[in-house]
């Protein structure tokens, strides 16, 4: 039998769209909505220079590890996933995990990704590997697919990238100064390598600031310098907000006296006990988010994640491969000293708070409404279900934490948090598990079916509401 039947209820264009009112929501209210992705890991050089490619294994393995780690998990050998195995053999590697991976989000991006970018409506399987591999490199290869092509087609119109201290941005600066592209492309301040005191290169990232700066760091009042300079920097280049993540949140207040000495044995290479290493973390996040307030930036807190779980295989691979894993722990009493102390002190930003473990997903709900500012709608909020929770389990689960204990209407949306430009339709994949969400309410009898107020607050998640949090 010819594997390639047309299944019309196969993501079709109601796909995950169960009721009238759902379809209407995202046909009418979502669907074209512009994209703000206001946290990603592209690389802003590929779109400076509008990198093309040539086979669509490049576009779609290099650098995921999403799809990295479902490989393994089906037994491929290492050298099919990030190793230098001809590039067909690769791609129907992946085929070969992707068909069997039923449920998994990643089958049904992949699948969107096909339809929206290569009109290919064939399904993926071992059998269609062939024709699949061969009408998408004759498209790469036609250069109608670069990766600006990829953005405009998606109706993107501002990406927030991750960015370094140290980072020059002269790729920013290079995008900016090209009237073609009418994109926004963003920086975002990441200041993760500050935080890691007490690790083996934590002195060798104190002398790359001071070679961006041109200042020599010896205490932590010039080491506030070089950050705020830093910030400052990035503002210039149209920052909206930073991104910190971190394996668990620490709040261990200390004087600036035990600081300075905690900074001065680190510079020396001394040994720091657990309780020093988190008093300072606790002190420059809480002069970070001072800083960020100032400049009227979000403050981006990941956190509930323990990296690196494989360490054979992070010796051979190195970090961000796909063997990072869930933090059962909860850090919900220390994240809310933190934020009651920053605003306390009156210097508590905007903030989005991510969690990868989902079982505090009411507990961060719950906190987020603990902070408020006059004038400013859901000034902490509960961030987009998180990389093993971007899936439709894991967002209804999300969007019903926030509608049961806080405010839908005022949620900032969808993010890729992806390093592959293909990566957009998982914004139509939420918008439809969004517009999902809510007609299924309408359709139950729990919400009164209004079509241009429901439709509005459906297009707020979607784009308005990330636009006026980031002040864009």
């Amino acid at each position: 039998m010819d594997k390639y039947i047309k299944n019309d209820n196969f993501i079709n264009d109601d796909f995950l769209l169960e009721t009238e009112e759902a379809k209407v929501l995202f046909h009418k209210y979502a669907k074209d909505m512009p994209i703000i992705d206001y946290h990603c890991h592209i690389d802003p050089s590929d779109i400076a220079c509008d990198r093309t490619y040539d086979d669509i294994t490049d576009l779609w393995l290099s650098g995921d590890h999403y799809k990295w780690r479902l490989m393994r998990q089906c037994g491929i050998d290492e050298d099919l996933i990030t190793g230098n195995k001809p590039k067909e053999e690769r791609f129907k590697a992946w085929i070969t995990a992707l068909e069997k991976s039923i449920g998994n989000p990643l089958y049904h991006w992949s699948h969107l990704e096909l339809k929206r970018y290569f009109d290919c409506d064939m399904p993926i399987c071992t059998s269609n590997a062939d024709a699949i591999y061969k009408k998408c490199n004759d498209i790469l290869k036609s250069g109608k697919l670069s990766a600006r092509k990829i953005i405009e087609m998606s109706h993107v119109e501002v990406i927030g990238t991750t960015d370094d201290p140290t980072d020059d941005l002269k790729m920013h600066e290079e995008i900016l100064a090209d009237g073609t592209f009418k994109t926004k492309c963003i920086p975002t301040f990441r200041p993760d390598k500050i935080l890691l005191i007490g690790g083996n290169d934590f002195t060798d990232y104190i002398s790359k600031l001071e070679e961006v700066s041109g200042k020599k760091i010896t205490d932590i009042t010039a080491l506030k310098e070089v950050l705020k300079d830093r910030m400052e920097y990035f503002n210039n280049h149209g920052a909206r907000s930073s991104d910190q993540s971190l394996g668990y949140f620490p709040c261990t207040l200390i004087s600036d006296e035990e600081l300075e000495e905690i900074f001065r044995k680190a510079l020396n290479g001394e040994s720091l006990t657990d309780i020093e290493v988190d008093g300072y973390r606790t002190m420059i996040m809480m002069f970070l988010a001072e800083n960020y307030s100032r400049l009227g930036w979000v403050m981006q807190l990941h956190f509930g994640v323990v990296r690196n779980s494989n360490r054979k295989m992070f010796m051979k691979v190195g970090k961000d491969s796909g063997f990072d894993r869930i933090d059962s722990g909860s850090d919900i009493e220390s994240l809310g000293r933190f934020l009651d102390e920053l605003d306390y002190r009156d210097i508590l930003p905007k903030t989005v708070l991510y969690s990868l473990n989902p079982i505090m997903n009411r507990s961060l709900s719950v906190l987020s409404g603990c902070f408020f500012e006059k004038g400013i709608a859901g000034k902490v909020q509960h961030g987009a279900a998180w990389w093993f929770n971007d899936n439709k389990s894991g967002i209804c689960d999300h969007l019903r934490s926030i509608s049961e204990q806080g405010v839908l209407g005022t949620f900032i949306g969808m993010l890729t948090d992806s390093r592959c430009f293909l990566s957009y339709t998982r914004h139509e994949y939420f918008r439809r598990i969004l517009c999902n969400f809510i007609g299924n309410m309408v359709a139950n009898g729990e919400l009164y079916w209004d079509e241009e107020l429901i439709g509005k607050t459906v297009s707020d998640i979607c784009y308005n509401n990330a636009l006026h949090f980031f002040g864009l």
